[in-house]
C-alpha cells in the first residue's frame, strides 16, 4: 500500500516524464468457456510491443471481490488510497464541468433514464441521449423551485447532468437512488444519517418535480441521482509527487477527477483524433499526463463484446503517437474491469503494461489477461503502480541508511 508521506520524502529532482494512458474499463471476460476476453481477442501490435519491450501484471483496484466505481478506480491509479480518500461522484462531475462548487454546496451526478408506465426503469441511460437534448432537458429542470436552498441542474454529457444544493444545513449521507439495474422504480432520496434528512427531503421533492416535468419526454422521462458528496480537502497531487500534471480526458468526471487532485484539467474537442491532438499540444509543459478513454467501459457496460474489442484496436493504432513523444515511462492499464459479458463494473484485476529502459522484463509478448497473469509486476494494488512508475522515472530516493 503507498504511503503518500513516504513516497513524498523520498522524492529526488528528475527531468524525466510519465504518461499514464487509461483505458476506462479495460479488464474483461470471456463470453464462452475457454475463450478470450476482450483484450486478449483484440488486435494490439504496438501495445503488445510496449508489453514486450517493458513489464505487465494485473492491480486490484480496491481489493479482492469489491467492484470499484469509477471514483475510487481512478483515485487508486493516482497512489492514493481508495479506501480512505472517498469521494461521491457529484464532487467530480461538477468539477469536470467547471462549476464553482463551494463549501456549503452539495453535489451529485444526474442521469436521465426511462421508465414505463408502472415507473420501472427500462433504460438507466435514456438511450445515450444527445448532449445537445441533455441541455434542454436540464434548461426545463433548473426551474423548479425548492424553497430554502438554491438549485444548479447544469448539463454534462449526453443521459448525465450535475444536480447541486446550495445552502445552511446540507450534510453528506443521502442514498443514490439509482437502483443499479432495470426492472424496478427508482429509488427514493434516503438520508443514511440524521443530518442528512433535510438534504435528502429538497432531492426527493426535487425528482418529484422532475418526474412531471418530464411526462412525455421518452427516453429521457425521468430521474436518478448518486454520489451526493461536498467537496473535499485532499492533498494535492503535483506537490504530493513532485510532478507537473496535466488531465486529457473528453468526459467532464475525469477531468473532475484530475482537478480534484490539482491536475491541470485540458478541454478536449469529441473525437479521437482530438483526444491525441491535445496531448501532443501539451506535453511539453508537463512531467506527467493522464490520459482518459472512455470508450471500451461505455461498450462493456452495453454487453458488446465485439465493439469493445474494435474501440481497444481503434486505441492501439494511437499508441505510436504516444511513443513518439518519447516518455520515459509508459503506464497503460484501465480503472476497473468492464465485461461485456456483464455489462457493468466488475472486481476482476486489471491488465497492465509499464515501459521504461529500468524495467526487469518478463515473458510475456503479449499484452492481454492471460500474459499478465505471469508478468513481473504480479497481482498488486492500483495505487502501487505510480510509486512503481515513479521509481522507473528515477524521482524515488533510497529508504534508509
Amino acid at each position: 500500500m503507498a504511503d503518500l508521506k513516504l513516497i513524498h520524502e523520498l522524492l529526488t529532482p528528475a527531468q524525466t516524464k510519465i504518461l499514464l494512458l487509461v483505458l476506462d474499463g479495460l479488464g474483461g471476460l470471456a463470453v464462452e468457456p475457454g475463450g478470450p476476453t476482450e483484450l486478449e481477442a483484440a488486435e494490439t501490435p504496438n501495445l503488445d510491443r510496449l508489453a514486450a519491450e517493458g513489464m505487465v501484471g494485473l492491480h486490484q483496484p480496491v481489493g479482492p471481490g469489491i467492484t470499484p466505481g469509477s471514483g475510487p478506480g481512478h483515485i487508486g491509479l493516482f497512489g492514493y488510497d481508495a479506501l480512505r480518500y472517498q469521494i461521491g461522484r457529484g464532487v467530480l462531475e461538477a468539477l469536470g464541468v467547471d462549476f464553482d462548487l463551494q463549501a456549503n454546496d452539495l453535489a451529485a451526478r444526474g442521469n436521465f433514464c426511462t421508465v414505463d408506465g408502472d415507473g420501472n426503469i427500462t433504460d438507466r441511460r435514456a438511450g445515450r441521449i444527445p448532449s445537445e437534448r441533455c441541455a434542454e432537458l436540464c434548461a426545463e429542470l433548473q426551474k423548479i423551485e425548492l424553497p430554502g436552498v438554491q438549485l444548479f441542474v447544469e448539463p454534462v454529457r449526453e443521459h448525465r447532468f450535475l444536480f447541486v444544493l446550495r445552502g445552511q444545513g446540507l450534510a453528506e449521507g443521502v442514498a443514490d437512488t439509482d437502483p443499479g439495474h432495470v426492472g424496478v422504480p427508482p429509488l427514493d432520496a434516503a438520508a443514511t444519517v440524521p443530518e442528512a434528512e433535510m438534504a435528502a427531503a429538497h432531492a426527493r421533492r426535487f425528482v418529484e418535480q422532475a418526474r412531471r416535468r418530464l411526462v412525455g419526454q421518452e427516453p429521457a422521462n425521468m430521474v436518478t441521482l448518486r454520489g451526493f458528496a461536498k467537496k473535499p480537502d485532499w492533498p494535492l497531487f503535483p506537490e504530493t509527487f513532485g510532478l507537473r500534471s496535466v488531465a486529457v480526458a473528453q468526459y467532464p468526471m475525469y477531468r473532475g477527477v484530475g482537478r480534484l487532485l490539482g491536475m491541470d484539467p485540458v478541454e478536449v474537442g469529441p473525437s479521437r483524433e482530438d483526444l491525441f491532438a491535445t496531448l501532443e499540444r501539451v506535453w511539453p509543459t508537463y512531467d506527467f499526463a493522464f490520459v482518459h478513454v472512455k470508450d471500451p467501459d461505455k461498450a462493456g457496460e452495453d454487453g458488446d463484446f465485439e465493439r469493445k474489442v474494435e474501440v481497444i484496436e481503434e486505441i492501439d493504432r494511437c499508441v505510436p503517437r504516444i511513443v513518439a513523444l518519447e516518455p520515459d515511462v509508459i503506464l497503460v492499464t484501465g480503472d476497473h474491469s468492464t465485461p461485456a459479458a456483464l455489462r457493468s463494473h466488475s472486481w476482476h484485476p486489471v491488465p497492465f503494461l509499464l515501459r521504461s529502459p529500468t524495467c526487469r522484463r518478463d515473458d510475456a509478448q503479449r499484452f492481454g489477461e492471460r500474459w499478465c497473469r505471469g508478468g513481473e509486476g504480479g497481482l498488486c494494488s492500483s495505487e502501487d503502480l505510480l510509486p512503481l512508475a515513479l521509481a522507473h522515472a528515477g524521482r524515488l530516493a533510497k529508504f534508509g541508511a
